[in-house]
């Protein structure tokens, strides 16, 4: 935006008028503000806030620009522009901003005076950027690399343009909140303290009882006192006391009078408001330790004329101040963590974390653990591409100029938000989230392409050979490898691996011809299998690309060709796919019947991973692994639960299922339609097991030849609503196993939880919603186990889970719904795709993965799977016209040291090219203490074989989001008294962690769980 120099100067006498112009005889009050901590008085730290949710009911750029009003009063650019002068008129008031999603559109349109002004409000703590992130996150369905980035890219935007690291976490309002938020994106971000809104109305109650809403939070069972925080949930939730104490000019203000102090004029109320003030004060101190109480002064997308706020808390903070009985004063998060913390108290230890949530009887949001789970797989597929496009760019150098993987950074990091990953926003805001994900990929695919076509022998200025990729693959939609291989034409294929360590794995992509032939990076040809292309396949390819992109495809191919492709770490392989003059490996196909035989069974797998099935339905029955000896019983199958509408509520107030709230209203058995019909395909590579549960759910059971778990591929939609009932699918996996109540969700996909049927660890539960209120977000998996095994279940999105019988799981992995949940929204959770001139309920396809092992051998494949889940293959294709691809080529890339692989238990979370040629690098250590006996150990990194092309001239460990040095982080940090640990709780701290780096021999180590962040400078 274009400065306007006529405005800025009528700007700056407005500004100063109150400070410069004489009052003479006027009633002008100079209301004292000044106060601060009074020590031995009840102090209530009033903290002026915004919460700006960046999408919701309106875009973020309608909430930030303050369009489509009709949904939604709300203009965050109103909020910033009125903060300066209300700041500027009297230096003792204070303000908190969170979203840096809004900050920096705000930022970039100002001009230099303002952003002088601005500058000295950060500086003299007047306004406070907290939490940092470009949004506040959610912490159920983000994963933790997604909230890393994330808080990142806030952070790192925060110091290099204030020199200021923010110290609070600020998370009022997601639903429902994670351990890992607590230990890695509090503590290991350098947080002292964070502070949130919601938790089970249950345990409010309880804590409130014993005055222990702020505890000292051990998120972590790895790290425990090393890594706590201290942690305040609010009495009630984000928004003033009870009381009235509510100031937004415009809205409903009946239950809060302004504070009128002019006696001439009528209602003069000073004395009543200076008595509710200190009631509301007295009533939150006895719920709470210390004397000293925070009241949230502000709520959604407030203070758009923050002058309405300031000018009574001006009058309250003077008047309750000459009152004497308490102390108020202007006060920011950081004010008042310092003063708990200058107390010196001992406070309550809080371990695992608050999920599930409900905020009343019969409200357990745990339906957004699943909703909009379209949205969801794209967020995880995007997040997983990220990683490794920023991996390219840092191999062939980042180009400032563009392309570069910033646009799908930023639209990962506003995706992240609690009501967009979540799936609890309007429709027309969730498809703005899909185009920002979809116009951030379109870029960072340009930079993937230019970066293989640079690898791998092509001009890198301006590559002649285009390198095309196939974002719509998960519905056999992949236009470059769907071309006549005829005339001497071949399909380049380069495959490339993200993680640290060499990888097989089989690649699937669709083809014209089954009259084909795979030759791999030495010019051998490689073992291919051919497998039908089902024509329920081919309708949802032709349906959601004409959706999608507008076009209807020329071309339909018959068949998947499926070959193992391995690869090394950090690198590619390619393989080249030529016609044939015979056909590839075909797969037998058997098409199978009822047969009236109940013992008859049915075999499939290639290697050690057998699973049964019965001749006689089809079903799923047994689980065999002749390597570990295992044989189990084992079914799969589906269920629904109808969604509540809460008509039958007389008694408390109705609750409808919706896009928050999973509310169940009876559940159903999916039969098959066609009992006993299944199609089983079998050849070198995988088998393959067909069945079609009902007109809208169908599935493809795979067992791969050299692995050791079944993968399971649904597709599920439309679902019906004709007959007025909302409908939540569940798949189910059954065995014999006696699990005890007892089941293990990932928080974040980082740490695994205990979890125990109609159990709380910290409070009685009553159970009122024995399904509901049993179910937790998964992001990479849950698990179960007895005496002898473990069953686990990895998910390739966030989705709902639990387990409701003994050795059963079950995963939500579609939600329809017809009624709205009365948290918001206004719209009932009803998703559909249009095209050919109608619209249809939204189908999904996705897939979750399943093992038994022996116990406590489950670990490795959870750990090390579920990162080849999170980080696929990336394929890119070019044809190659008669020119051997192999002499003019790179055909294998590794940008490590050949001789060298990161051990099992390492990932690379983080490798990229930042400003002045400086690279971002995390290593992740995946597992938690004792999680594995050969695994849960000290493991090391050697940087000089990490990049071996590259000599390194230093190596600064940073602190999580790369904003301070450890070392500097760590001596801030604030020690806090636990109950049972009077010296400190820092004090009993036996983590095992990984030591300083050397400058010299540049080894790494990571103790088990650690995630280290470096600052790299090469010469």
């Amino acid at each position: 935006m274009a400065e306007h120099p006529l405005s800025l100067l009528l700007l700056i006498p407005i500004l100063l008028v109150g400070v410069l112009l004489p009052c003479g005889d006027s009633k002008f009050i100079a209301y004292n503000t000044s106060h601060g901590v009074v020590p031995g008085k009840l102090n209530v730290h009033l903290v002026p806030h915004s919460h700006d949710d960046v999408g919701w009911l309106k875009t973020i750029d309608q909430y930030y620009v303050g369009s489509n009003n009709s949904i939604q009063g709300a203009c965050v650019q109103n909020v910033l522009d009125s903060l300066v002068p209300a700041l500027f008129s009297n230096p003792d008031r204070k303000f908190i901003f969170v979203e840096q999603a809004f900050f920096q559109r705000w930022w970039r349109d100002q001009c230099e005076m303002i952003k002088g002004l601005v500058r000295k409000f950060i500086s003299s703590g007047q306004l406070e950027l907290i939490n940092g992130g470009m949004c506040m996150h959610d912490e159920a369905t983000s994963h933790y690399i997604d909230m890393i980035d994330q808080t990142t890219l806030g952070h790192r935007f925060i110091k290099n343009e204030f020199n200021v690291t923010p110290r609070i976490g600020w998370q009022i309002d997601p639903f429902g909140h994670s351990s890992v938020q607590a230990y890695l994106l509090g503590a290991e971000v350098g947080f002292d303290s964070i502070f949130f809104g919601r938790i089970d109305y249950q345990d409010r109650e309880k804590r409130k009882d014993e005055k222990s809403l702020e505890v000292i939070w051990q998120g972590s069972r790895t790290f425990g006192s090393s890594s706590q925080i201290f942690a305040g949930a609010f009495p009630e939730n984000y928004e003033p006391p009870p009381g009235g104490f509510y100031y937004e000019v415009n809205d409903d203000n009946s239950n809060s009078p302004v504070v009128q102090d002019d006696m001439e004029l009528f209602d003069y109320n000073v004395p009543e408001r200076v008595n509710a003030f200190v009631d509301a004060a007295i009533a939150q101190a006895n719920i709470t330790r210390t004397n000293h109480v925070m009241w949230t002064m502000g709520t959604d997308f407030k203070y758009q004329y923050a002058n309405s706020w300031f000018q009574q808390m001006d009058k309250l903070v003077h008047y309750v101040n000459l009152d004497g009985r308490v102390n108020a004063l202007y006060s920011t998060p950081s004010i008042y963590t310092d003063a708990k913390h200058a107390a010196s108290k001992s406070w309550p230890i809080k371990t695992d974390d608050y999920f599930p949530y409900a905020d009343r009887i019969n409200a357990y949001w745990t339906g957004y653990f699943t909703s909009r789970p379209g949205l969801k797989g794209y967020v995880r597929i995007m997040s997983g591409y990220y990683l490794a496009a920023r991996q390219l760019e840092f191999f062939k150098g980042r180009n400032e100029s563009g392309p570069t993987t910033d646009s799908l950074a930023d639209a990962l990091a506003i995706v992240q938000h609690h009501d967009a990953v979540t799936g609890t926003e309007k429709q027309h805001v969730a498809d703005d989230y899909a185009k920002r994900l979809s116009i951030g990929y379109k870029e960072a695919e340009k930079v993937v392409a230019a970066s293989i076509s640079c690898i791998s022998g092509s001009d890198c200025g301006s590559p002649v050979t285009t390198f095309e990729q196939c974002p719509l693959l998960n519905i056999s939609y992949c236009p470059p490898s769907e071309i006549d291989l005829s005339h001497g034409k071949n399909l380049v294929v380069v495959v490339y691996n993200s993680l640290g360590w060499k990888r097989e794995d089989v690649v699937r992509i669709p083809v014209l011809s089954e009259n084909v032939f795979v030759v791999d990076s030495h010019g051998k040809e490689i073992e291919s299998q051919i497998l039908p292309l089902a024509n329920a396949s081919v309708v949802i390819r032709n349906y959601y690309v004409t959706a999608y992109l507008g076009k209807i495809p020329t071309v339909t191919p018959k068949y998947w060709l499926a070959f193992s492709a391995t690869v090394p770490p950090l690198g590619f392989s390619t393989y080249i796919i030529s016609k044939a003059n015979r056909k590839a490996s075909t797969s037998m196909q058997t098409l199978l019947k009822a047969t009236g035989s109940a013992t008859d069974t049915i075999v499939v797998g290639p290697g050690h991973l057998k699973l049964i099935y019965s001749e006689n339905g089809g079903k799923l029955i047994g689980y065999i692994n002749t390597r570990s000896s295992i044989n189990a019983s084992m079914e799969h199958s589906y269920k629904y639960y109808t969604g509540n509408d809460g008509s039958a509520d007389t008694k408390v107030i109705p609750q409808a299922s919706g896009a928050y709230v999973f509310r169940p209203n009876g559940t159903y058995p999916i039969k098959s339609e066609e009992q006993g019909a299944f199609t089983v395909l079998r050849g070198p590579i995988l088998h393959e097991v067909h069945q079609r549960i009902n007109s809208w759910i169908s599935q493809i059971t795979r067992v791969y030849k050299g692995k050791e778990h079944a993968e399971v591929e649904f597709t599920i939609g439309p679902i019906p609503i004709d007959d007025g009932q909302g409908k939540e699918v569940v798949a189910e996996i059954t065995t014999a196993m006696k699990s005890n109540k007892t089941f293990y969700t990932d928080s974040s996909g980082r740490d695994f939880i205990e979890r125990i049927r109609d159990y709380r660890k910290d409070w009685h539960l009553e159970v009122n919603q024995p399904v509901a209120g049993n179910y937790y977000p998964l992001n990479l998996g849950i698990y179960i186990k007895d005496e002898r095994t473990e069953l686990s279940v990895l998910v390739d999105r966030a989705v709902g889970g639990s387990s409701i019988v003994d050795g059963q799981l079950e995963l939500m992995l579609h939600r329809r719904l017809v009624h709205d949940d009365s948290r918001g929204v206004a719209e009932a959770l009803n998703e559909t795709v249009c095209a050919f001139d109608k619209c249809t309920g939204l189908t999904v396809r996705g897939k979750f993965y399943l093992r038994i092992d022996p116990l406590g051998e489950g670990a490795k494949w959870r750990r090390s799977f579920g990162q080849e889940i999170y980080s696929p293959f990336l394929l890119a294709f070019t044809e190659q016209d008669g020119k051997e691809w192999r002499s003019s080529h790179v055909s294998t890339f590794s940008g490590m040291d050949p001789s060298y692989s990161l051990p099992h238990n390492v990932a690379i979370i983080t490798l990229q090219e930042l400003e002045e040629g400086k690279v971002l690098l995390r290593l992740a250590h995946l597992y938690e203490v004792g999680e594995d006996k050969e695994l849960s150990v000290m493991a090391s990194v050697e940087l000089k074989k990490l990049f071996p092309m590259k000599k390194i001239s230093s190596a600064e460990e940073m602190s999580l989001s790369a904003n301070q040095g450890r070392a500097e982080m760590e001596k801030k940090r604030l020690v806090w008294k636990a109950e049972g640990s009077p010296e400190g709780a820092n004090n009993n701290n036996k983590a095992a962690r990984g030591r300083a780096v050397d400058p010299a021999k540049l080894v790494v180590e990571l103790g088990p769980m650690e995630i280290r962040t470096f600052l790299i400078n090469f010469i």
